[in-house]
């Protein structure tokens, strides 16, 4: 009997082992790190054809949106969500000049005399096609309670779908109002994948590759800012001066974007915050605050006890 009990005890130990190297064995390696990838987003050549916003739909396989009319333009998506991952903006900068309702005009016959009617004078138009900043130190990464959104092997921003609980603290951690949970589907947090799955493969995003200007750049983060800085000068040359970069400097979000932006204009008029806050930075300010306020309260406290 006690020989038959060791051989049993015996199999179930080569059975563990054999469970346990086979786990070991199927972990697979880490990802080889590569070179960071973004997006550069010229705004001067975005002729506002949506080609983008269609292509990550249908790689991506997102559900299309029901149209409705915002009010706001040609822009019937209205911002990014859970379901659009890219959001063509239309900014309209049109000026009413300043004349009275019946303005006389010189007679081009003699006793004749006619009137200008009050036209809107169109200055020109502002498109750009918004999508995930993927930021070097991301403030939904920092938020992440259960260590779902990552950065990849191509230093991009990753929600994983089967850890993400939902819970929407990086919804609120974002400065840029990217990141959204599904209140429709699964309510889990979605964004922009940058196309994990094809950049895996060697392919560029659908966005970038289906853009008919070259407005979205896809490449190294390094040489996409050097080439945005070669744009800028050019424009400046050419007279266009409010031109600007977002994103490009490092100080932004203590690190850059990977993701930025060559803007015609200041970055509040396409719902760009000037200054991004990260979040994290008011933890320390209002632990000390706490304290202080949590002394105060102590020492009322010692005082009327004392009375």
């Amino acid at each position: 009997m006690a020989i038959e009990a060791t051989k049993r005890t015996n199999m179930r130990r080569a059975s563990l082992r054999s469970i346990v190297s086979l786990l070991i064995g199927s972990k697979e390696p880490p990802m080889a790190s590569q070179a960071a990838m973004g997006f550069f987003t010229d705004t001067s050549i975005c002729i506002g054809c949506k080609a983008c916003e269609i292509a990550c739909k249908q790689w991506n396989q997102l559900p299309a949106s029901e149209p409705l009319w915002t009010g706001s333009s040609y822009d019937n998506t209205g911002q990014l969500s859970a379901t659009t991952w890219r959001h063509v903006q239309f900014i309209e900068r049109i000026e009413r000049p300043d004349i009275p309702l019946l303005q006389p005009v010189p007679a081009l016959m003699s006793g004749s005399q006619s009137t200008a009617l009050p036209f809107f004078n169109s200055d020109r138009w502002l498109m750009q096609s918004d999508v995930c900043k993927h930021c070097a130190n991301a403030p939904c990464l920092e938020a992440c309670p259960t260590g779902s959104i990552i950065r990849t092997e191509f230093d991009t921003v990753y929600v994983q779908q089967d850890i993400c609980n939902g819970c929407g603290y990086c919804v609120v951690a974002c400065p840029f109002g990217v990141i959204a949970r599904d209140q429709y589907g699964d309510r889990k947090a979605h964004k922009c994948t940058l196309c994990y799955d094809r950049l895996k493969d060697g392919f560029e995003p659908a966005c970038a590759k289906a853009c008919p200007t070259d407005s979205i750049q896809f490449g190294e983060v390094e040489q996409l800012k050097a080439h945005a800085r070669e744009r800028l000068g050019m424009l400046h040359e050419r007279g266009v001066k409010e031109a600007q970069l977002y994103g490009v400097d490092d100080s932004i979000l203590d690190g850059g974007l990977n993701s930025f932006f060559l803007l015609l204009d200041q970055p509040e008029v396409y719902n760009l915050p000037q200054n991004p806050q990260r979040p994290s930075n008011n933890v320390i300010p209002a632990s000390l605050w706490t304290i202080v306020a949590a002394a105060i309260m102590g020492l009322f406290g010692i005082f009327i006890f004392k009375q």
